[in-house]
C-alpha cells in the first residue's frame, strides 16, 4: 500500500479530489477508463468498487490512493488484501433507487463492524442524506467516535433541479452543500462533500467547509476518455482557485 501523505496534505489544502467510478460498476474496461482518467486528470484519489481483481487491476494502472467502497465490512478486508489504500463505508446513492434506505443506526453498525476487522486502515464513512440536517451531524459526530477519518456527504440524488445552467447546477448541489456546510463546523476530521458536483459547485463545497470533493456522475456518463480527462482537470482547476484559509472560519 502507498504513502498516503499526498492526499493528506490536498485533503489539509482544501485541494482534494476523488473520482468515483460506482459501488456496482464492475465492468472492468469503464472502471480502467475512469481510473487512467483519473490519474492523467490530476484527480487527488480514485474510488472503486471493493472487488480484488478490480483493485489490482487499478493499482497497475495508476500510482493515485486506491478507496474501495462497500457496504459489507467483509468485502473490505479482501479488497485490502489485493492492495487497496483505503475504505469507504457509502455510496448509498445507488442503492436508493431500489428502495434500499441505510439509516443512522445500520451506518453506525456498519462503521463499528468494519473497524473491528480492520482496525488501522484510513477509514471514510458516508453520511446518508435522507436523514435531517440535524441527524446527519449527530450521526457524524458519533462516526467519528467510532473511528471514522473522514466523513462523506452526498445528496444529488435529493435535489430536483428547476432551473437550467448555472442556477440549476447550485440546486442540485444544494443538499450536499448544506451537509457539508453543518458537519465540517461539529466535527475535527476532513469532510468530503460528494454527489451532485459540478466544476461551478466544487468551489462553493470548499468555501462550506469540505476539505474536498467526491466526483462521479459527471465523468462516468461521458463516453470518451478523452472527455473524462478534461473534466478531471477542469475539477481540479476549479479546487486550486478556491483558498481554503480565506474562507474557513
Amino acid at each position: 500500500m502507498m504513502n498516503l501523505s499526498t492526499l493528506h496534505t490536498a485533503l489539509h489544502q482544501g485541494h482534494a479530489l476523488k473520482v468515483i467510478s460506482g459501488l456496482n460498476n464492475f465492468d472492468h474496461d469503464r472502471v480502467a477508463m475512469v481510473v487512467r482518467a483519473a490519474d492523467r486528470g490530476g484527480a487527488t484519489f480514485v474510488d472503486i468498487a471493493a472487488d480484488a481483481d478490480l483493485v489490482r487491476m487499478a493499482k497497475q494502472l495508476t500510482h493515485l490512493p486506491v478507496c474501495v467502497s462497500a457496504v459489507e465490512p467483509e468485502q473490505f478486508v479482501v479488497a485490502v488484501e489485493a492492495g487497496a489504500d483505503l475504505i469507504e463505508i457509502g455510496n448509498f446513492d445507488s442503492f436508493y433507487a431500489q428502495g434500499r434506505r441505510f439509516e443512522a443506526e445500520e451506518v453506525l453498525a456498519l462503521t463499528h463492524a468494519t473497524r473491528q476487522l480492520l482496525p488501522t486502515i484510513l477509514l471514510s464513512v458516508t453520511v446518508p442524506h435522507i436523514l435531517p440536517l440535524d441527524q446527519q451531524v449527530q450521526l457524524a459526530e458519533e462516526l467519528v467516535k467510532a473511528g471514522a477519518n473522514i466523513i462523506q456527504t452526498e445528496g444529488g440524488t435529493s435535489s430536483q433541479p428547476t432551473h437550467p445552467g448555472t442556477l440549476g447546477l447550485i440546486e442540485k448541489a444544494a443538499p450536499t452543500l448544506a451537509a457539508a456546510s453543518e458537519i465540517s463546523r461539529a466535527v475535527s476530521v476532513p469532510v468530503l462533500c460528494a454527489s451532485g458536483l459540478s466544476s461551478v459547485t466544487v468551489p462553493m463545497a470548499i468555501a462550506a467547509g469540505a476539505a474536498g470533493v467526491g466526483v462521479g456522475s459527471a465523468i462516468n456518463k461521458l463516453q470518451s476518455e478523452v472527455e473524462m480527462i478534461a473534466v478531471v482537470r477542469s475539477l481540479m482547476d476549479a479546487l486550486v482557485t478556491v483558498n481554503r484559509t480565506a474562507v474557513i472560519v
